[in-house]
C-alpha cells in the first residue's frame, strides 16, 4: 500500500471503525508500524457502589494493562516508541493502581473511606468512575499526554487496554485530535 493511501486526519478523541483486515481489533492499525507495551502486577481493590449485584461489593484484582502505539515514523533507532521511555507511565500506573483503594467520587461511603485513608487502613484514591472502561480511558490520556510532550506528535496511544484479570478487559481506542497520521 503506498503512503498516500495511508495518509488521514483521525477525529478528536472518537472511536473509528475500519475493516478488521488480520487485527482482531474491529479495525485498522492508523498507521504502517505499531507497537505495544504491557505493564501488569498492581494489585488494587475497588466497588460499583450503584451495582445492583454483587460488584457492589469491595473487591480487587491485580490489574494489568496494554497499550498500542503508532508513530509517524520511526525513529533514529527504529522505534515506533523506545519501550524504556516509559517509566514516567509505568510510575503513574503504580502511583494510581498498586496496593491502592479505588472509589467514585459520588460514593456515598466516601467519608467513611477517607477516614480510613487518613487512619492508614487503606490508600484511597477518588476516581470519576473506577470502572475498567473508564480506567482504560484515563490511562489511554496519560500515555497521549507523556508522548505528546516528549514527541511533540510523533507518536501516539491509539489504543489502551485495561485488564482486571485474564477473563475481563475493556479497551478505550480512540485517535488525540492533535496526531495526524503521516
Amino acid at each position: 500500500m503506498s503512503a498516500g493511501l495511508l495518509r488521514r486526519v483521525w477525529p478528536s478523541r472518537s472511536r473509528w471503525a475500519g475493516s478488521t483486515a488480520g487485527y482482531g481489533l474491529g479495525m485498522d492499525a492508523p498507521a504502517a508500524h505499531t507497537c505495544s507495551k504491557s505493564f501488569g502486577g498492581y494489585p488494587c481493590c475497588h466497588r460499583q457502589w450503584r451495582h445492583p449485584g454483587h460488584c457492589r461489593f469491595v473487591h480487587g484484582y491485580s490489574r494489568s494493562f496494554t497499550f498500542w502505539f503508532t508513530a509517524t515514523g520511526l525513529d533514529q533507532h527504529g522505534f515506533v516508541v523506545d519501550f524504556s521511555s516509559l517509566r514516567e507511565l509505568e510510575q503513574l500506573l503504580a502511583r494510581q493502581f498498586d496496593h491502592t483503594f479505588l472509589v467514585n467520587g459520588d460514593d456515598p461511603l466516601l467519608p467513611q473511606w477517607q477516614a480510613l485513608h487518613e487512619q492508614g487502613a487503606l490508600d484511597l484514591r477518588v476516581m470519576a468512575n473506577v470502572g475498567m472502561e473508564a480506567s482504560a480511558e484515563l490511562v489511554w490520556d496519560w500515555a497521549n499526554t507523556l508522548l505528546r510532550s516528549r514527541d511533540g506528535g510523533r507518536t501516539c496511544c491509539w489504543r489502551a487496554e485495561a485488564r482486571e484479570n485474564e477473563r475481563n478487559a475493556a479497551c478505550y481506542t480512540a485517535i488525540p485530535a492533535w496526531f495526524e497520521v503521516a
